[in-house]
């Protein structure tokens, strides 16, 4: 299988339950669902380690006992985090209030800057996926584009991504650029840029490319919990290059991978997912 690096946080998350959905002046009661492991480096990882691949994982984390657990937790569950820094200082929990349709609100707190060290040797490494906004991503991605897949979620900002593959979900795209997708994702991405792909929940997804544009269906779930959908979609992509797929093919076992996530009570990615990639091919 591959080794892949992905630079992406990796969260505490706090789950508090609301018993009625979020309104402005709303008074509400909460069941505090406690401490998870969470954040794009797990719930993207976590797939791709029971896949069968070996994942590292780029992020950065307090010098306390919650910082401690986070790095416990994501070893023991496979994940190398031997690129992992500490710094100075608390890491702070990620509030993701949910409310009882499954939709979440993501109270983050403000991180300290990241910087990235030195990027490793590429030719160790098969994929590098980017989800942070930590300094010297840009090089990072730049000098690994020749030797490995790059593939990038799109920045809440007009920052670059350079890439062989972008990401953005419909929500993220909404009145961002009146280019055409495929002209705002290469302005995003590069003339690297192979696959832009815009995701938009159970109505499925978009690929644009250069010459065209080609939709893949959803997979149909029972919605426990958005939270980390996007993030499994990410690594079951990511699979399903690394397998040697096209596009489509990976599009659609991206979609699995997002409705497993989508109906499991959890951040990161559920048993069921664990039990579909442990199934034997048929």
């Amino acid at each position: 299988m591959a080794n892949i690096i992905l630079v992406a946080n990796l969260n505490c998350d706090r789950i508090l339950k609301l018993n009625k959905p979020l309104q402005t002046g709303g008074r509400f009661h909460y069941q505090d669902g406690g401490q998870r492991l969470g954040g794009g480096g797990a719930n993207t990882g976590l797939g791709l380690v029971w896949a069968g691949h070996r994942v590292a994982l780029v992020s950065e984390v307090g010098r306390d006992k919650v910082g401690d657990w986070l790095l416990a937790e994501a070893s023991t569950q496979g994940i190398d985090c031997h690129l992992i820094q500490r710094h100075e200082g608390n890491t702070n929990e990620m509030l993701l209030v949910m409310t009882p349709d499954g939709e979440r609100t993501i109270i983050r707190p403000q991180r300290p800057i990241f910087e990235l060290a030195a990027p490793p040797t590429w030719s160790q490494w098969d994929a590098l996926y980017i989800n942070s906004s930590a300094e010297g991503a840009v090089s990072w991605a730049k000098t690994a584009l020749k030797q490995a897949l790059v593939m990038a979620q799109l920045a809440k900002d007009e920052r670059p991504r350079p890439c062989h593959i972008l990401i953005a979900s419909k929500t993220d795209m909404a009145g961002r650029s009146t280019l055409l997708p495929w002209q705002f994702g290469q302005s995003i991405a590069g003339e690297s840029l192979k696959y832009f792909i815009v995701t938009d929940g159970e109505q499925g997804a978009v690929v644009h490319e250069a010459d065209q544009s080609r939709h893949v269906d959803a997979v149909t779930a029972t919605v426990v919990d958005t939270t980390g959908a996007g993030d499994a979609y990410a690594a079951g992509l990511l699979h399903g290059q690394m397998q040697g797929w096209d596009i489509i093919k990976s599009m659609q076992e991206a979609s699995r991978w997002s409705a497993f996530a989508v109906a499991t009570q959890s951040s990161i990615p559920g048993r069921a997912l664990k039990r579909y990639l442990s199934e034997p091919e048929s």
